[in-house]
């Protein structure tokens, strides 16, 4: 049972037991307060932490991976000034990785996007506006913003889509919904490296590689100049740990496209 699921009717339980007993002059009725505030505690964490599966579950690694792989993965694009470098820096490592699109860039930059897909490496669903508001999105508008992705993909990449990268790593039923209307998989992440921060590129590459393991998935984004440099660092380290960057699919024996 996910995780929603079972603090939904532990807390439902709790409150009916305090009411009852505030009906019997068992307990005082501020009492069914904390509990209120304990599930909102909860949810909040639980819809903006991907890795905890709160609503739905997602891909987060694959720790019973048998190769030295590991997945680098990178959402936002395609960028105009960085994606073409990030492809460079990938080719010249022998490196394959998952780009997880922004719809609207993919229209605005048709011909990059079909590079991505040219040099062999696998591409994703990550919204169409990527807006910043995305959580709060009825079914309606979160479906329709994944179809028109898919949609873009398709166009400009002649692929039907299966992967889904929830924006900033968000769920909700709302969500759950959409993805499952749509039979697409999300993809989600345990080594974060929070490169869209002020963190230096030395923290950022430590954060990545203090724990990095065979079967981890690796969060960047390739749009800066500061992830283009971690990512120099990060394959070199790869090459010394003897670990193969691959794409998701390949680390986690899924399909991409339908």
């Amino acid at each position: 049972m996910l995780i929603f699921k079972t603090v939904n009717i532990i807390t439902v339980l709790l409150l009916i037991i305090l009411l009852l007993g505030y009906v019997l002059n068992w307990n005082p009725l501020w009492l069914i307060f904390p509990i209120i505030t304990i599930w909102l505690i909860l949810t909040a964490l639980g819809s903006g932490l991907i890795g905890w599966n709160y609503h739905f579950k997602s891909v987060n690694s694959n720790p019973n991976i048998k190769k030295h792989q590991v997945a680098i993965t990178f959402d936002d694009g395609p960028n105009p000034e960085f994606t073409p470098q990030v492809l460079a820096l990938l080719k010249s490592f022998h490196a394959k990785a998952t780009f997880f699109c922004i719809g609207k860039n993919i229209d605005q930059h048709p011909d990059l996007f079909k590079t991505i897909i040219e040099d062999g490496h696998t591409v994703g669903n990550h919204t169409y506006s990527h807006s910043n508001t995305f959580g709060f999105f009825g079914f309606t508008k979160v479906l329709t913003e994944l179809q028109e992705t898919n949609q873009s993909i398709k166009k400009h990449g002649g692929l039907h889509c299966k992967l889904y990268r929830p924006a900033f790593g968000v769920t909700n039923p709302n969500i759950k919904k959409a993805i499952k209307a749509l039979g697409l998989t999300s993809i989600g992440w345990n080594q974060r490296s929070f490169d869209t921060t002020n963190l230096s590129d030395v923290t950022i590459l430590k954060r990545i590689t203090k724990d990095l393991k065979k079967g981890d998935i690796i969060l960047l984004h390739d749009s800066s100049a500061k992830t283009l440099r971690v990512l120099e660092q990060l394959l070199l380290f790869l090459q010394q740990q003897n670990l193969e960057s691959v794409t998701i699919d390949s680390l986690c024996q899924l399909e991409a496209y339908a």
